[in-house]
């Protein structure tokens, strides 16, 4: 019988990573550590940049288009123009993160939209609008793919749903902060001659200039670098990595092959088309949500900023709760499809008629004690606001 020779280890596989043991508790302690450390302030970058990119259907309640002189769609161009460099900005932005190192890369860009976002708030012309949001998806572009390359450092895949799942909790706060800071800003119009538009901009930029600055020191570049880390975490750190299905010693390196084989698979781009119809619609209910809501009744600019609050507080439930729920039982598609079917019906009940929706519902459960109480909550709460 003829005997194929055994491999050693390294003729083996001179790449491949045995799998250690793990500490299950230490694990549990290093993660919580990691939550305190990280979490606090990769959110608060999303936030301010969520709120610097949106912001702007804000201030068109306090008079920008006349101000600027804008007609037609000039407003709906000014919004979607930042998505044109904010695309071209978002792959090379990642290539040179490493490079720079987290904490420079994404300090730099904090720093610049904080600087962009400001100054948006003294454009006197159309054209400077255009200007000013064209660079401001320029260098914001690369925060949030960023933002996830960096969390992949120091989670596992596992444990990435619910921390990806924080930043749009943090772009739902944003929301919610925007329609509060747009509602007490804007009772600043007037103040030194200027519009509250211009303070809405001004005042809501110069958060992220200081934030930027913050991210320098506090951002920690890897694991090994990170200051709030004993030996013995940072050694678990490694472990951890290491045991993942797929870990491998190359793997932690940039490959240039890699970049070509994600542009050649298929699976990227039918990512990137879900992504897409995604993106749109949050970005649109976002930008435009305060327009939407004063265009369903007689509000004022305030009330209509108040109004938007609640709206985003939901959102941010929705998204720790189902974050919460698909890391614990590790599925994802089913909830993209549950919440994507809610998100058709959520529009077509926005589109369609309001009187006959209000009747539909009526009808289908008039006397149901849940939407009873609903309905009264919301005559509270629109009352509320009309006394503001």
């Amino acid at each position: 019988m003829e005997l194929k020779p055994s491999l050693s280890p390294e003729s083996a596989s001179q790449d491949a990573i045995a799998p250690p043991e793990i500490d299950h508790l230490a694990e549990t302690k290093l993660v919580r550590k990691l939550d305190l450390y990280i979490v606090p302030i990769i959110m608060m970058l999303y936030l301010f940049a969520f709120l610097d990119r949106v912001n702007i259907g804000n201030a068109r309640l306090y008079g920008m288009e006349e101000d600027l002189g804008m007609q037609g769609n000039q407003y709906q161009t000014a919004v979607s123009i930042l998505f044109v460099t904010y695309l071209l900005s978002e792959i090379p932005s990642n290539l040179v993160l490493k490079k720079f190192t987290p904490s420079r890369w994404i300090s730099f860009i904090t720093v610049s939209w904080g600087i962009i976002a400001t100054l948006t708030g003294i454009a006197q012309s159309y054209a400077g609008l255009i200007i000013c949001r064209l660079l401001l998806g320029l260098v914001e572009g690369g925060l949030f793919p960023g933002a996830t390359v960096y969390l992949t450092l120091f989670y596992t895949k596992r444990e990435l749903a619910l921390r990806v799942g924080y930043l749009f909790v943090s772009a739902a706060i944003a929301g919610a902060l925007g329609g509060l800071l747009g509602y007490a800003i804007g009772l600043m119009d007037g103040i030194s001659g200027q519009r509250g538009w211009r303070w809405i901009l001004i005042i809501e930029g110069l958060p992220s200039f200081v934030l930027g600055i913050v991210t320098w020191f506090l951002l920690a570049d890897s694991p090994e670098t990170a200051f709030y880390l004993t030996n013995e975490e940072k050694e678990l750190m490694r472990i951890r990595h290491e045991s993942q299905v797929g870990q491998t010693k190359s793997a932690q390196k940039f490959h240039k092959k890699d970049v070509y084989l994600a542009l050649k698979d298929w699976k990227v781009y039918a990512f990137c088309a879900g992504q897409f119809g995604t993106d749109t619609i949050l970005y649109g209910y976002s930008t435009f949500l305060p327009t939407i809501i004063k265009g369903l009744g007689k509000w004022s600019t305030a009330q209509t900023q108040a109004l938007t609050i609640p709206c985003y507080c939901l959102g941010a439930l929705s998204y720790v709760v189902v974050a919460r729920i698909s890391d614990a039982q590790q599925r994802r598609g089913l909830y993209s499809v549950i919440f994507g079917v809610i998100t058709i019906v959520g529009y077509g009940v926005l589109i369609s008629n309001a009187s006959m929706v209000r009747q539909f519902f009526e009808q289908i459960s008039p006397k149901a004690p849940c939407v009873q109480n609903a309905r009264h909550a919301s005559i509270l709460f629109v009352d509320l606001m009309r006394k503001c």
